[in-house]
């Protein structure tokens, strides 16, 4: 396991090295100058060339990314001030510290992402296991169909409808807003629950079905009717090793899912206009703000390549017929 972790880690050093390397040198196709952006409407020449200064946008293109690539190991410095490791460098719109940018709209995305993984994972699951269990029921029926229509929707077409009759028409509930946890578990709740609701919707039909198919597949498993035919009963043999079992291609998904979500629910930022992550890359990406675009694809790689890691560790856990080596 050890030796696993450590090959997976270096690997994942490497793929973070060039996913940097290539933003980076993609940015530089592009004919606008970065320091445009900084210097605003009435720009001149000099301090056109002070602003290439202060960005060391007047170096070589590999010498800016070398330069780039040491801060976040060592740290740098700015005309505004000292950004410590780990430095994404400065914004070109605005001039504050990318990392700083990054941390303070990441509690927003976390929030999202772990309400919306409560609700969905409980829901999701626990439904599909149900239609398993009674296969060919009415239940099964009932489940089957309401996850099939569920997952043809999407957050940007249920999320304005949720508030258009909840917000706006009935006034029941308020618009969707992020409230620091600390300042009240109610306020936190109540500002992203729209939010959480729509999510779970699409994520729920999903989980619906795959728990469902994958529980069923498990069910036809020789070992499965092997401890059926040994007398054990129905219920212990469908959690205790049909269930366990199914939960391979479950956590499979699951990993990217929680990754996407930390790394920025774009859309769903997008539609309930939150300032999460997401809503940062496509501002960064719209503004084409070196710094901030490459802070942010680093981060959301970084959370991709790290939960991958951990779900490939979690098959030997999961299934003792997995081996890592």
């Amino acid at each position: 396991m050890l030796r696993f972790l450590l090959r997976r880690s270096l690997g994942a050093c490497l793929i973070l090295v060039l996913i940097s390397a290539f933003t980076f040198f993609m940015f530089f196709a592009i004919p606008q100058d970065p320091a445009m952006l900084a210097c605003g409407k009435n720009c001149t020449p000099d301090a056109l060339a002070i602003i290439h200064t202060n960005l060391g946008l007047d170096k070589p293109t590999i010498v800016q990314y070398w330069i780039f690539l040491s801060g976040i190991f060592t740290g740098r410095d700015f005309s505004v001030g000292h950004c410590a490791a780990p430095c994404f460098g400065v914004s070109f719109n605005n001039g504050q510290m990318v990392w700083d940018t990054i941390v303070d709209r990441f509690p927003l995305t976390l929030s999202l992402t772990i309400g919306g993984l409560i609700v969905f994972l409980t829901v999701g699951l626990g439904t599909g296991l149900i239609a398993a269990r009674y296969r060919g029921t009415w239940l099964d029926k009932v489940v089957s169909s309401f996850s099939l229509v569920l997952s043809s929707f999407q957050i940007y077409f249920l999320g304005p409808i949720v508030l258009g009759i909840f917000v706006y028409s009935t006034g029941w509930l308020d618009k969707p807003k992020y409230n620091d946890f600390s300042d009240g578990v109610g306020p936190w709740f109540m500002g992203l629950l729209i939010p959480w609701v729509v999510m779970s919707v699409i994520f729920t039909a999903n989980y619906t079905r795959m728990a469902r198919s994958t529980m069923i597949e498990q069910l036809q498993e020789e070992h499965v009717r092997a401890a059926k035919a040994k007398g054990m009963s129905g219920r212990y043999v469908f959690m205790r090793y049909a269930w366990r079992g199914s939960l391979i291609p479950i956590v499979t998904i699951l990993g990217m899912d929680i990754a996407a979500l930390l790394g920025g629910g774009m859309v769903t930022e997008i539609t309930f206009g939150l300032p999460g992550i997401g809503r940062l890359a496509i501002d960064s990406v719209n503004n084409k703000d070196l710094p901030m675009t490459m802070g942010v694809m680093l981060v959301s790689a970084a959370f991709i390549i790290v939960l991958n890691l951990v779900v490939d560790a979690l098959y030997a856990v999961i299934d003792p017929r997995v081996r890592l080596s």
